[in-house]
């Protein structure tokens, strides 16, 4: 089985290709932006499964989506993998003909099967996200939150650089401390950190 991994997160990058590896019998190539993927596409043996990160560099959207899809001939399943984009966008790229659509907050047990899962030719979209309420969050302690404070938590959670969140929500790097500091001072913590243990504890982004 061959999977190619877009992403330009290192840390997520990194991490779901040492999950991928521990299964065995899975050869995983990856790429951090959507032309260095292009040319592995047109270059490389043919892959099992492409997955994309929605909002990684030279990624426009669901036009992407459709270009991966014609590199590859249509002999090759392209899915997406996102932890900012909505239902609405899933549900466009499954009647697009993606194999799946997976969001940055499944456990990584979960997210290395939901891979397996559209590799082997199978279309995927977690049943909590595609029925939930568009990505509201119905955790108390979110509820104490500003969405922008949520967005800036949610790019914690998923191990993003100040300098990531604000190129993600086209904010500035003085802007994205300013969120942070009173993000820690509501959830009580001290450091991004704890931020994102207390997030990933509570299960504040489960399902969304």
């Amino acid at each position: 089985m061959r999977i190619l991994i877009a992403d330009d997160h290192d840390m997520l990058r990194d991490m779901i290709v040492s999950y991928l590896k521990i299964e065995g019998g899975i050869e995983v190539e990856t790429a951090a932006n959507f032309p260095d993927a292009c040319k592995k596409i047109e270059s490389e043996p043919r892959y099992d499964l492409i997955l994309l990160d929605f909002k990684m560099p030279g990624m426009r959207g669901l036009e992407t989506l459709e270009k991966a899809q014609k590199l590859s001939g249509g002999d090759q399943r392209v899915g997406l993998i996102s932890g900012e984009a909505s239902r609405d966008i899933a549900e466009k790229a499954l009647a697009m003909g993606a194999a799946g659509f997976v969001p940055k907050t499944l456990a990584a047990k979960s997210l290395v099967s939901a891979i397996k899962f559209m590799a082997m030719g199978e279309q995927y979209a977690p049943i909590a996200f595609m029925t939930g309420n568009d990505g509201e969050l119905s955790h108390p302690l979110a509820k104490t939150l500003s969405p922008r404070e949520i967005d800036v938590l949610r790019g914690v959670y998923e191990g993003k650089s100040n300098k990531e969140i604000a190129r993600d929500l086209d904010l500035t790097e003085p802007t994205i401390k300013l969120h942070m500091k009173t993000l820690f001072r509501k959830l009580d913590v001290k450091n991004r950190t704890q931020a994102a243990l207390l997030a990933k504890e509570e299960e504040i982004f489960s399902g969304a």
